[in-house]
């Protein structure tokens, strides 16, 4: 019988929550990482209780100008950035080593709850890239 290396231990889906950037920080956020690559508007960063910033997850800026939001683009956008993460396997790591010990939000701009890049990277850090993707941030 082989032993399961901590790396490969699957993350409880609580553990990684999803939020809106204009929504209130609440206790049982843990840490909040703003993945967006651009600073969400109006928001001050003071104000904006964000423990850490990673813009290099966030997809690149051509992705996102391609994307616009619009879910009819949405199964080729998260194939898309799904592809792009596999360029950062190391801080793909790092966020999952912090989601086994605690509860992290990711935390993001976009209106649209069910289709944006924070339910993408959910998705690759549950290990979830395929089926998964409009069940992810219920």
């Amino acid at each position: 019988m082989t032993q399961r290396t901590p790396m490969r231990e699957r993350i409880p889906a609580r553990r990684i929550q999803l939020k809106r950037a204009y929504l209130p920080a609440a206790a049982t956020d843990g840490m909040r990482i703003l993945v967006d690559r651009l600073w969400p508007r109006g928001i001050r960063k003071c104000a904006a209780a964000i423990d850490f910033w990673i813009k290099d997850l966030a997809p690149s800026t051509a992705l996102r100008k391609w994307f616009g939001h619009d879910p009819v683009r949405w199964s080729e956008f998260r194939r898309r950035y799904s592809a792009e993460l596999r360029d950062h396997r190391d801080r793909l790591a790092e966020l999952r080593a912090l989601a086994r010990r605690k509860t992290v939000t990711l935390v993001f701009a976009a209106r649209d709850e069910r289709h944006n890049d924070a339910v993408v990277l959910r998705e690759v850090l549950l290990g979830r890239r395929g089926s998964q993707g409009d069940r992810a941030c219920r």
